[in-house]
Order: C-alpha cells, then sequence, then structure tokens
C-alpha cells in the first residue's frame, strides 16, 4: 500500500473512494493536487511547524498516569504502565485544531474567501472557528439542534471567535451533508474543512495526515522516556481522525498493537449505539465506501452515544481496511462504562478527558488484565471533557432519583 497510490485513487483496499456528482470530482481533484504540493513545499510546512507550535501549543506531552497505572495493578503489584497523550492540552482543547489549522492554510493558499464545516461534539468547531479568526476568514460552521442543545459552551465559543452557526434538524450526520450542501452552492469561494477521516478522497487522507502529528511525537517521545516504542495504543473511534493520528506512524511495527474503541451506547444490541466496526456493513455514504450502519433496506441507522463527537454511522475508510487486513483490533464500551472512566481519571490524575477518550479509557479495565507487567500502553486523550461536566451531572442526577425511586418501592 505505497502512498502514492492512495493519494492518486484514495483506495483503501476495497474502502474509500469518490462517490460524488462529476461537479465535485474537479474540484476535488484540485484539492488533491494542492494537498500534494503543500507536502512537498518547504514554506508551507515551515509556517505549519511554527502555528502547531505556537499557536496549537505543541508539542502534547507524554504523560505518565502514574495513579491510574496503580489503579489497574493486579493483587501481585504488577500491571503495565499506562501512558495518556495529552491532546487535551491543545488550543480550543482537542486534538482538532492540528487539522483544522493546517486545513485553514490550505484554503487560504488556494484563494478560498469562506471556509464551511460541520461539527457534532463542537471540538472541530471551535478549532474551525478559532483557525479562520486568526487567518481571516469567513466561516460558517453547521451543527444539529440535539447537539448545540448538549455542547452550549462549545456553541458559544464558537460565535466569540466569529464563526456564523447554522442549526439543522438532528445530530452531525445531518449537518455534514448540510455543509456539503453549502460548500456546493459555491466552490469558487468556498473551501468544505473536513474534520473527520471521511467522505470523498482526498479528504480522509488529509485529515489522517495533517493528524499524524500525534502518532510522530508518540513515537518520539516514547524513545526519550523509555527507550522504545509503545507496545499498546489506544483511541476511541468516532469517525476515525484521532485514531489514524496516533496509530499511523505505528502501522508498520506489526509489535505495536493498535486498539480502536467504538462506542456501544446503551448496549451492543440494543439498536442505540455507534459501534460501526462492530455492527457495521459496507455502503457508501458523503462520498466513500467504509462500513456503515444500516438497515436490510440500506437505510441509515441513527448512531447514539453519551459521547457527541462518536455519533457518526460511518468510518474511516483506512481504518476498515485495518480492521479487514487484521492489523488493529475494535472493542466496544457502553456509555456507562465511559462515564465511569471519565469519574475515575478525573479521581486519581486530576485530568477531565473528554467522553469520546473516556472510551478508550474505559477499555483499560478488560485490556490490562491480559498485559505482562511493565507493557507500555498509550492512550490517546484526544480531548478535555470541561464541555461534558453537565452532561456527566446530568446522567448522575438521573441516576441518583432513578436509584431513591427504586428504593422507596
Amino acid at each position: 500500500m505505497e502512498e502514492a497510490s492512495l493519494f492518486s485513487t484514495g483506495k483503501f483496499g476495497r474502502f474509500g473512494g469518490i462517490f460524488v456528482p462529476e461537479t465535485l470530482v474537479t474540484c476535488l481533484n484540485k484539492l488533491a493536487d494542492e494537498f500534494n504540493l503543500v507536502l512537498h513545499d518547504s514554506h508551507f510546512q515551515a509556517e505549519l511547524a511554527v502555528a502547531l507550535r505556537d499557536y496549537v501549543g505543541r508539542e502534547t506531552p507524554l504523560y505518565f498516569a502514574q495513579r491510574l497505572t496503580n489503579h489497574y495493578k493486579n493483587c501481585n503489584g504488577q500491571g503495565p504502565e499506562i501512558y495518556l497523550k495529552r491532546e487535551d492540552l491543545n488550543h480550543g482543547g482537542a486534538h482538532k485544531i492540528n487539522n483544522a489549522i493546517a486545513q485553514a492554510m490550505l484554503a487560504k493558499r488556494m484563494g478560498r474567501k469562506r471556509v464551511v464545516a460541520a461539527t457534532g461534539a463542537g471540538q472541530h468547531g471551535v478549532a474551525t472557528a478559532a483557525a479562520c479568526a486568526k487567518l481571516d476568514l469567513d466561516c460558517t460552521i453547521v451543527m444539529g439542534d440535539v447537539d448545540m442543545e448538549r455542547q452550549s459552551s462549545n456553541v458559544l465559543m464558537m460565535k466569540l471567535f466569529g464563526a456564523q452557526i447554522t442549526s439543522v434538524q438532528g445530530t452531525f450526520k445531518d449537518a455534514t451533508s448540510e455543509a456539503i450542501r453549502k460548500w456546493v452552492e459555491d466552490l469558487d469561494i468556498s473551501y468544505y474543512l473536513a474534520g473527520t477521516a471521511v467522505g470523498p478522497h482526498p479528504c480522509p487522507t488529509i485529515v489522517r495526515q495533517f493528524q499524524s502529528i500525534i502518532g510522530k511525537e508518540t513515537r518520539k517521545q516514547a524513545m526519550e522516556k523509555w527507550g522504545g516504542k509503545p507496545d499498546v495504543v489506544v483511541a476511541c473511534v468516532g469517525s476515525g481522525s484521532n485514531a489514524l493520528g496516533i496509530f499511523h506512524e505505528f502501522i508498520g511495527d506489526e509489535d505495536v498493537r493498535l486498539i480502536g474503541v467504538e462506542a456501544a451506547g446503551a448496549g451492543i444490541d440494543s439498536g442505540k449505539h455507534s459501534a460501526t466496526m462492530a455492527k457495521g456493513v459496507i455502503g457508501v455514504y458523503h462520498g466513500a465506501m467504509s462500513y456503515l450502519l444500516q438497515d436490510d433496506e440500506g437505510q441509515i441507522i441513527g448512531p447514539h452515544s453519551i459521547g457527541v463527537g462518536l455519533e457518526y454511522p460511518g468510518v474511516s475508510p483506512e481504518l476498515c481496511f485495518l480492521k479487514d487486513i487484521g492489523r488493529a483490533e475494535f472493542y466496544t464500551v457502553t456509555d456507562e462504562e465511559a462515564l465511569d472512566a471519565y469519574g475515575l481519571v478525573c479521581r486519581v490524575e486530576g485530568i477531565c478527558p473528554a467522553l469520546e477518550a473516556s472510551h478508550a479509557l474505559a477499555y483499560l479495565g478488560k485490556l490490562c488484565e491480559g498485559l505482562p507487567n511493565g507493557t507500555k500502553v498509550v492512550v490517546n486523550c484526544s480531548g478535555g471533557g470541561n464541555k461534558d461536566a453537565k452532561t456527566v451531572l446530568n446522567y448522575q442526577l438521573e441516576k441518583q432519583i432513578a436509584s431513591h425511586t427504586c428504593t422507596s418501592h
């Protein structure tokens, strides 16, 4: 699987591709050509490096979670060593800014005046709005009304950064459809800034490439800390940007386990989940082929997760390919397990992880049981959980009320 062929075809095995109207193909091909140029443009890369350092705040720490490590030790005091890649410390509070600032720079280079983006949990929206404010680009963020209510603090931040917010009925999948429609209205001046590793080529490759800084730093920092590579790398999986961001650097290292954790929601067999790898079948959605949550008639099944950023019915074509060839493993975690991990990491490390990242952290309970003493495990803490405090509090209150009601009866 050579890089050059991916840029020209956008295919990862049977996944990916360009399933869009002919009018969009020319525009996407221009984007692919420009992307290829900036990859080898020393001036662009130097400007990006400065922005990542001075604006985003990179590099982010590879943090040894001592108390979390102790929590998962067995009765003999043995267990793996757990490290967190602290993407929550980036400007904007998540990994999303890595890609947003790079693509906003690309949009400006292409002469585009207006950026359009869709967001679910709001982190990509905040990152895009911030990047556009920095680079003096008009910014329109499309967000589902359900998500706007759940992530009101991020909506406020986007407005403060000067973005125009467009509400649509539904969630992230609906916002994505509307954002693409807005982009198509004026292809000459608009730029669709994808935040997820999905969609038609070259969007998944662009997002993965600009997020791969996470894995590159992780390799360097691991070498500095213990003189080797991680043994296991764990990341939550919604559509795939943070997982590929840390996985991609290690795909060629067969001795490094790559573990993606999906949202099982109310339960993997409940019908209320976002476990596309576990339950999806192959189909085309938003311009690319991947695993999809769909019914027998091919209609999209609405995804569910307590982590809003994991609610998408499809998933990265590249991750689908890694699953098919057995290079990456995928497991699921329920809402309740993720909420428990959120609370645990807050209490034992004084770090508040996003509910999305909490899915990856929740899987440690099962993972650590089978790992040899001293195994180096790196979990991508893809975002901060301040945005989720209200959701967690409401869940706890509802649980207390339910428990009290049961006790009373």
